[in-house]
């Protein structure tokens, strides 16, 4: 018998509270039949109506029943009915409760500090008011100019951090809502509210950092009392409220850190009783943005890291080692004298063993704690976050106890959806750093890194890894929430989509291609991974206008050229201190992304039923690309910059579409990654598609190559070098231990993490066949190299997983389908079929590699030892038994051609290392003829 084990509701904020009064459901099914299909469903609202929902559609299914009412709870619950004809029993009761206020609803003003005394200045502000009677529900709907957190008779009302987060706070802020009603009492209550600058006080800007926003923070709290006589009361702010600066925080930023005074610690602020007549009434802030429900998942403390190690630097600093490194802060508990100051300085990585705060620039990433005294004090930011690994103590009285400090994990908290493993333990911690650049980075806002004096919602490091995020988390309300803003800053802008989104820089306002790009993009992915439609209706005239500016820029030519652009960014052969010099010509990069964002906009177009915009955006769609093949490509198949980003965005974007002209491209492909020694020569625009090019092509065995490289510039360089996170770049790090000269280094940034989408579509071979998994693809892809993979995702209609293995002389494929859902299966070798939902296994021959050809020796041609893993290895292990720094050398100078020997390309290696490569080539010979 069929079961429903989840529904969940449209974007729910702590699964349960929506924002609008439709919310669509979805609803996962399990069931032991083979193939179940779904033939129709039941939704019953709380136990008195049901309506009927006919056919397979279980995901995102548009509302059934009367629009919720604002502050509204309901439960809903669901049964489905199989084409077997069997009907499951009823579902848990599912809470749906409609977290938005009614049109005019909103009364509580923005207050704080009236006579602040520096810019930013942390605040406390608090209210009493009276409950007179039993209460049937109290509802809190709170927003606010920077970050805060509300206390109701001296208990936090949720356990979220950092709200509201960042928007576009010009034109649009979201509010909490919360059921309080545990927490007020009959009689007198008081609400206070922790107040800090935050986003909105901070200064932004890579030169001279300015306010964008506003030099004071603020406030708006209303709640809502339901009494159980059927009165409703509102305590709303507004100019009756109070507010001190004499609390406990003493400052507050998101670069700089928090700078907190237990001493200043005020007893009881926050409860009834408390005397407030020495603080003074409130400011008001006027505005015109009406606060709406927030539709993203809050911010909580997600994970506690211990520390691994204490060290003591050659300098003689306190330093721990968290082991990870991550985004969030300390929790410390501390004894000592009152007065005392400990002191914690935040940082990624060490150089020559100290803290390395270098990378950071003017973020200050400090915390400072001065002691009450008297006892344990345990203490936690409330204003502010870091990425770190280490964090230098200074001031810590007593001998520190490693248990006495933890490192607390922050981030959106969102469902964690997709797993990936495999037989190479160097992809697995890949893998897994991807995950932790994720969380630490999908903090309210995607940003493009946590730590420096940055961490700004670049639109091009989304755009590259939206399709990864969207396997690893449920994240389309995160990404749908933050399109919103998107659009907002692209209206201010006149279609213009800014490189950052919330935009706080004046020349951000600048067309940017693969960057602006993320308008047409995301939608795009939201819609393939979460059959989110709606998502395209809505930022459809974003997705439009979007075009329409790059339409105008590049003119009758049709080709976006002559004008600012990032290029194939942070390609490894760009200089540390020019990092957009890419060996890929800009104005490719940029025409390419305008055929690119046509073609989505027309394909939205189509599935929106807009038929007249469909046939002109197609068309165009097409001028471009025959613009751009006329421009870039050659007769002979040749692309104008003959790298890697440009061939693969030919393949992968489908602007080049005649079978011979691509076959020929893929292969130049596979030559040129050849030839670089299968190490990465592509920035943000290339790294996302560079090993699907090569695998549509037929050169798995040069993708393998290329993911398992782990001399530098590689997937798995950073991971050698003990990365846990993604980096910025390639080498973020540099062999000897040394940070990157440049003066933008991160050792936490997503971009390149892109590869981890591959992985899961093509490695392990699960990928959507449908919007939203309704029909899954299975095309496992046995690389040489690995033994094994798989990779499971919690898709909207439940488990999928799909995996091969080697035993021997065949490869065992296995697969797990959900019910009322279908997969096409692609077999290694070519065998193609359909089945339905249940698990399933197959047998098929182990492919066969390419190593252990025949004799090596000096005289053979480099393009053979670079393709011959065993001589390979032998070349560098020879190497390395004289001086490992000759590898290095070697392997940044050599081109690995098919018309130059090894002897000719060892010409700068000294004779007696030359000698001792010639016996190494002829033990390999040896033993293959053995």
């Amino acid at each position: 018998m069929p079961s429903v084990v989840r529904i969940t509701a449209e974007h729910a904020t702590d699964r349960t509270t929506v924002a609008t009064p439709r919310p669509r459901l979805s609803w996962v099914t399990e069931s032991e039949t083979p193939g179940w299909v779904q033939a129709g469903a039941e939704v019953e609202l709380d136990g008195a109506r049901t309506v009927r929902v006919e056919g397979r559609d279980s995901v995102l299914v548009d509302w059934p029943i009367d629009p919720l009412e604002a502050g509204a709870s309901h439960t809903v619950r669901v049964r489905v009915t199989g084409e077997d004809g069997v009907t499951s029993e009823w579902s848990e009761p599912h809470e749906v409760v409609a977290g938005f206020l009614p049109d005019g609803g909103w009364t509580a003003q923005l207050v704080g500090l009236a006579d602040p005394a520096r810019e930013g200045q942390p605040a406390l502000v608090r209210a009493g008011f009276t409950v007179d009677g039993p209460v049937r529900r109290a509802t809190l709907y709170a927003t606010a100019h920077g970050v805060y957190q509300v206390e109701l008779n001296g208990r936090e009302v949720d356990d979220e951090v950092l709200k509201p987060g960042w928007t576009a706070y010009e034109q649009r802020l979201v509010h909490e809502t919360t059921d309080v009603t545990a927490l007020l009492a009959e009689g007198e209550n008081a609400v206070g509210v922790w107040l800090s600058g935050g986003w909105f006080c901070e200064r932004f800007g890579f030169r001279e950092a300015a306010l964008h926003y506003g030099p004071q923070p603020a406030v708006a709290v209303q709640l809502v009392i339901e009494y159980a006589d059927g009165r409703t009361a509102t305590v709303a702010s507004g100019p009756h409220w109070r507010a001190t600066g004499e609390g406990p925080i003493t400052a507050g930023g998101i670069y700089a850190g928090e700078t907190y005074d237990a001493r200043r610690v005020l007893p009881g602020w926050s409860a009834s009783g408390f005397d407030d007549s020495a603080w003074a009434p409130v400011r008001v802030d006027e505005t015109v943005v009406v606060p709406e429900a927030r539709s993203a998942p809050a911010a909580r403390r997600t994970e506690e890291v211990a520390v691994r190690e204490v060290l003591t630097t050659p300098s003689g600093a306190t330093v721990l080692d968290f082991g990870q490194n991550v985004v969030g802060w300390l929790r410390i508990t501390v004894s000592g004298e009152r007065g005392q100051e400990v002191v914690l300085r935040h940082a990624e990585v060490l150089e020559h063993g100290e803290l390395c705060t270098r990378p950071l620039r003017r973020a200050e990433a400090t915390d400072r704690i001065t002691l009450a005294g008297g006892g344990p004090e345990t203490w936690e930011p409330r204003s502010t976050f870091h990425g770190f690994r280490y964090v230098q103590v200074e001031g810590w009285p007593g001998e520190l106890d490693p248990a006495d400090v933890v490192a607390v994990v922050v981030h959106s908290d969102m469902r964690r959806t997709g797993w990936f493993d495999s037989s190479s333990e160097l992809v697995n911690r890949l893998h897994e750093n991807v995950v932790w650049g994720m969380r630490g980075n999908f903090l309210h806002v995607p940003t493009d890194c946590p730590q420096r004096d940055e961490r700004l919602g670049w639109t091009g490091d989304i755009q590259v890894f939206a399709p990864t995020a969207t396997f690893l988390f449920d994240c389309d309300g995160f990404l749908s929430s933050w399109l919103r803003d998107l659009a907002l800053e692209q209206q201010a802008q006149d279609g213009i989509v800014p490189f950052i989104v919330p935009n706080v820089l004046e020349r951000a306002a600048t067309p940017a291609a693969a960057w602006g790009d993320a308008a047409t993009v995301i939608p795009h992915v939201l819609h393939e991974r979460f059959g989110d439609r709606e998502v395209l209706a809505t930022q459809y005239d974003s997705m439009r206008d979007w075009v329409e500016v790059l339409l105008a820029l590049a003119g009758p030519r049709l080709l976006w050229e002559g004008r600012f652009q990032f290029g194939d960014w942070l390609d490894p052969a760009a200089p540390p201190d020019r990092p957009g010099d890419a060996t890929t010509d800009r104005d490719l990069v940029a025409s390419a992304h305008l055929f690119r964002s046509t073609d989505l906009l027309a394909r939205a177009a189509a599935l929106l039923g807009r038929d007249d915009d469909a046939a002109q955006y197609r068309k165009l769609a097409e001028d471009v690309r025959a613009a751009f093949v006329r421009e870039y490509v050659t007769p002979a198949g040749r692309m104008m910059s003959d790298t890697q980003t440009a061939y693969a965005m030919a393949l992968v974007y489908g602007i080049v579409t005649d079978e011979g002209e691509r076959r020929v491209m893929g292969e130049r492909l596979a030559e040129l990654v050849r030839v670089a020694g299968y190490r990465v020569a592509t920035g943000f625009v290339g790294t996302p598609i560079v090993q699907d090019a090569l695998t549509e092509g037929g050169h798995l065995d040069a993708a393998a190559r290329m993911l398992l490289q782990t001399q530098c510039p590689s997937w798995l360089y950073p991971v050698t070098m003990g990365a846990t996170t993604v980096w910025e770049r390639w080498d973020s790090m540099l062999p000897d231990g040394t940070v990157n000269p440049g003066q933008m280094t991160s050792f936490n940034h997503y971009a390149f993490g892109a590869i981890a989408d591959w992985l899961h579509r093509v490695v392990a071979g699960l990928a959507p066949a449908a919007p939203g998994y309704r029909e899954i693809a299975i095309a496992p892809h046995p690389l040489p190299g690995l033994d094994r993979a798989s990779a499971t995702h919690e898709t909207p209609y439940g488990r999928a997983s799909a995996s091969w293995e080697r035993r021997g002389d065949v490869v065992v494929v296995e697969a797990e389908v959900p019910a009322n859902t279908t997969a096409t299966v692609r077999l290694p070798g070519g065998d193609e079929l359909s089945v339905g939902s249940g698990r399933h296994r197959w047998e098929v021959p182990a492919p066969t590699t390419g190593n252990g050809r025949g004799p090596v020796s000096l005289d053979t041609p480099l393009a053979d030892v670079i393709d011959d893993q065993e001589a390979y290895d032998a070349v560098l292990d020879a190497m390395r038994a004289h001086d490992g720094t000759l590898v290095q050398a070697f392997l940044d100078r050599t081109r690995w051609l098919p018309h130059l020997s090894l002897g000719a390309g060892l010409e700068r290696v000294p004779a007696p290392v030359r000698a001792d490569i010639g016996s190494a080539l002829e033990s390999v010979s040896r033993g293959r003829a053995g």
